[in-house]
């Protein structure tokens, strides 16, 4: 008798582990969006960092009181490769690492980003970035839904002039998530099974008509459907729509909000948008990210390249 209630106490005490285990990762995972209700409800909470990602002068101007400053272009969250494809995903982590701990964010901070918030291409800033941190493994982190743009709009918010001082001392360790890293040879493999390609560049674009400087054809990647960034926020400023108005454009690109899918664009940024949508608002657990996109696609030859307009 005293066996059996000793096994099933052993049972029971892993049985309540285990759950709290559960509820202590689910804690880690913070709102995918935070509005600024949210962020003046919080702005003298420890444990929450703001990154403004707009230029130094502006941020310097005034800011969300305690927000930090940091380049979309120049701090690392991006670089060019070897190979000169631009715009990839960092092939060295622990640059990245160490510059995250230099603006205060260790693995326990919920970060909070705020992208400019003028159109759905500078919220691109917040979702590329949101995605870095999803790839590091951090699931703590926000972005603010309208960017700097939302805040400013009520000029009884408070802001901060000058240079907000980091926390010192700070230590950001990852855990790198390599299934989210989409390479050319996975896009190849995808496009191959029939796994949808989600275009997320605007139409002349997708078409052909226009292309980006540094890609080599002009098109897309033969078979994909396109579903461009700037529909997915309301009337392409910061500001992302509702689930019932995404579902209708989903419906009319004809892309569905299940199932397997890779978004992708020119370098990686507008299909950070598209992605952050189908699978962080939408809920699509299966929907993935190619960074190197059509640049790299065309310069290294990934494979056909449907142009449907082709210009006399």
């Amino acid at each position: 008798m005293k066996r059996f209630w000793t096994r099933g106490w052993g049972a029971w005490m892993g049985a309540v582990f285990l759950v709290l285990l559960a509820t202590a990762r689910s804690a880690l995972a913070a709102d995918p969006l935070v509005n600024v209700d949210w962020v003046k409800a919080n702005l003298d909470k420890p444990g929450i960092v703001f990154i403004d990602f707009r230029p130094p002068t502006d941020y310097l101007r005034g800011h969300i009181p305690g927000a930090v400053n940091s380049n979309y272009g120049k701090d690392g969250w991006r670089e060019e490769r070897a190979d000169k494809v631009p715009d990839m995903f960092p092939a060295k982590i622990e640059p990245l690492a160490a510059m995250i701990g230099k603006l205060g964010i260790d693995n326990k901070t919920h970060v909070v980003l705020v992208p400019p918030g003028t159109s759905s291409t500078d919220m691109g800033i917040g979702t590329r970035v949101y995605w870095t941190f999803k790839v590091l493994g951090h699931d703590n982190v926000s972005i603010l839904d309208g960017g700097m743009a939302a805040w400013e709009k009520d000029k009884k918010n408070p802001m901060q002039a000058g240079a907000a001082k980091p926390a010192e001392g700070k230590t950001f360790q990852v855990s790198l998530r390599k299934d989210m890293i989409v390479t050319m040879d996975d896009v190849k493999k995808a496009k191959a099974a029939g796994v949808l390609l989600v275009d997320n560049r605007p139409e002349d674009q997708f078409a052909g008509i226009n292309r980006h400087p540094k890609a080599t054809e002009s098109g897309t990647i033969e078979g994909a459907k396109n579903l461009p960034n700037g529909w997915m926020t309301v009337n392409g400023g910061g500001e992302f729509r509702k689930a019932g108005q995404l579902e209708q454009l989903f419906k009319v690109a004809g892309v569905p909000t299940k199932g397997d899918q890779i978004n992708f664009c020119n370098t990686g940024h507008w299909a950070s948008v598209g992605w952050f949508v189908a699978h962080e608002l939408m809920g699509n657990q299966k929907a993935r990210m190619y960074d190197g996109s059509m640049v790299e696609w065309t310069m290294l030859k990934g494979g056909s390249v449907e142009q449907k307009v082709k210009l006399q």
